[in-house]
């Protein structure tokens, strides 16, 4: 047997060809969300044939909770979270929906969540077909799919103010979901700010749960939301106050104990004398309703802004496509309004709509009859309303609160681009200079480029707590629209995971080999500034990717 040696041919250890990760599972149609879209999405997908898999992140392990994941669960989980049985049940209990997927056939996976999806194109060709990255509690896995319907649905805009660091400070969907979802939600007394229909809606279900809504707080002049759901949470004892915002949650390490309202002129300063102090334990944020878009953005499909869905959102056509054809929407994260708040077969409504055009792309359905719905005309500028309330609460404050909390970035580093405080950095570094003029290029801010630069909506939380504000601030300092502001972008693993997580997750042979090669590249550990055009492999010496061992026929 000779072995013969191919000459004058360099081999990259370096490269990704051959390497792909074994995939664990597969399945026809993936569902990711088990609410009321994702679980019509389901029902309507059963019995064909196929295989399809419903997944869901609830409930979620209680230190994903504290990392403000999913949601801005403000440190009030109660006890209850941390019995993973009990709280299952509970989850059962409240969307019987599941059983029914169960019994349809449906592989219902709960506690499990995406972390990405890894469709095969440019930046991913070496991956065969589509892939989802998937997590439980303890162990990470692919798993390999055709058509994907993601349901993921919303969560709150944060609002920093003095005082939103403390525990009791969160999201409205958040405390419903841990009220109704959970049933383990610690709170008596709380203070709603923002008053559209989604927060109002959010906050009267949380009276049947025992918490009393003690007062409404608006910085605009009126309330915008349902006034027959206003009405209820009036009559339930709720104070109505409107052109206010949030001056300062005070309390302690252990919480809220109380919040200061102050009245705002139309320019968002605060008027002198018109401070109201609020007992509450809980601080309910509800100023807008954001659909959850990660994993669709990171995967790589378009969005746009399109106020009548809530902001950002991705485009899809009349059958809940998204740019890319094989991933779909549905529920919140296809858009959130008015109607569709108050009435949840909206949302089912694009599940099945969802279902039965993922059905027809893999040949056993004929596509949906019936059209997605369409939204409600807004009730005010969205944009503007994003940014009056930034500017009255954040930008007005009367210190500097973290607009990041994660890594404690105030409005006036993120408006001056200023990097972090740990860097020592002066005006008169030219290198941060050329980079801040280049982020101002076209006219409007560029928020990766002040993401990069004040590490601002890169903290465990990945954003989800700032990312919106981030767009307003960098508006309102340039003096554009919130709606021309892009988003700070998303990669995969858009959910936390941990390195025993990771390391669960195969490797073939070939990787395993060289192993090292994947960082023996000059700008591993050097700023991509003083590489000198080294950055790709294409550019290294030629001895550098030389492959000692390269593939060889035999006979």
């Amino acid at each position: 047997m000779t072995r013969h040696l191919t000459p004058n041919i360099y081999y990259d250890p370096a490269s990704v060809a051959g390497k792909a990760p074994p995939i664990s599972d597969e399945t026809d149609i993936l569902i990711v969300g088990a609410g009321p879209a994702g679980l019509a999405a389901a029902l309507t997908a059963a019995g064909h044939g196929l295989r399809v898999t419903l997944v869901d992140e609830n409930p979620v392990p209680i230190e994903t909770m504290g990392e403000e994941v999913p949601l801005h669960f403000g440190g009030r989980m109660g006890a209850a979270v941390s019995n993973r049985n009990s709280v299952l049940q509970t989850l059962l209990d409240a969307r019987p929906e599941i059983a029914d997927a169960l019994e349809a056939g449906v592989d219902v996976r709960l506690g499990t969540a995406v972390w990405g999806l890894f469709p095969q194109q440019r930046t991913t060709a070496w991956i065969e077909g589509s892939v989802a990255g998937l997590a439980d509690d303890k162990n990470a896995w692919l798993l390999r799919f055709k058509q994907v319907i993601v349901a993921a649905g919303r969560r709150d805009m944060g609002l920093a103010f003095d005082g939103w660091h403390r525990p009791g400070v969160m999201g409205v969907s958040a405390a419903q979901r841990l009220a109704t979802v959970y049933d383990a939600l610690d709170c008596k007394r709380a203070v709603l700010v923002g008053s559209d229909t989604q927060a109002l809606a959010s906050a009267h279900a949380l009276i049947s749960k025992g918490v009393q809504i003690v007062a409404i707080i608006e910085q605009a002049g009126h309330v915008s939301g349902d006034p027959a759901l206003l009405g209820l949470l009036v009559e339930h004892g709720a104070q109505v106050l409107t052109g206010h915002v949030v001056r300062e949650a005070g309390g302690d390490a252990f919480g809220v104990k109380r919040i200061t309202a102050v009245a705002v002129d139309t320019a968002g300063r605060p008027v002198c004398g018109s401070l109201n102090e609020i007992e509450c334990d809980t601080v309910l944020l509800g100023v807008a309703a954001i659909p959850a878009i990660e994993l669709v953005e990171a995967a790589g499909c378009r969005t746009s802004f399109q106020a009548g869905r809530g902001g950002h959102v991705p485009d899809t056509d009349p059958v809940q496509r998204t740019s890319l054809p094989f991933i779909l929407v549905a529920g919140d994260c296809a858009g959130v309004w008015s109607s569709k708040s108050l009435d949840d077969s909206i949302s089912r409504r694009e599940g099945r709509i969802a279902a039965h055009t993922a059905l027809a792309a893999l040949g056993v359905d004929r596509g949906p009859n019936d059209k997605a719905p369409m939204p409600d005309e807004p009730v005010c500028d969205v944009s503007v309303n994003r940014a009056a309330w930034v500017r009255a609460s954040t930008v007005h404050a009367q210190n500097e609160p973290f607009v990041c909390l994660c890594e404690e970035v105030t409005a006036s580093e993120i408006l001056a681009q200023q990097p972090p405080r740990y860097l020592d950095w002066t005006p008169a570094d030219t290198a941060v200079q050329s980079v801040m003029t280049s982020s101002q290029a076209n006219g409007s801010p560029n928020p990766d480029v002040t993401k990069r630069l004040t590490r601002a909506c890169m903290g465990p939380c990945q954003g989800r707590r700032c990312r919106e504000q981030v767009a307003a601030l960098l508006g309102i300092g340039a003096g554009v629209s919130v709606d021309v502001i892009a988003l700070a972008s998303f990669r995969p693993p858009v959910r936390p995971l941990s390195l025993q997580q990771v390391g669960q997750i195969e490797e073939t042979p070939q990787m395993h080999s060289r192993w090292d090669a994947w960082f023996d590249m000059p700008s591993q550990w050097t700023p991509f500034w003083l590489c000198a055009g080294q950055q790709t492999v294409a550019r290294r010496p030629q001895d550098a990717i030389r492959d000692t061992n390269p593939p060889h026929n035999e006979g």
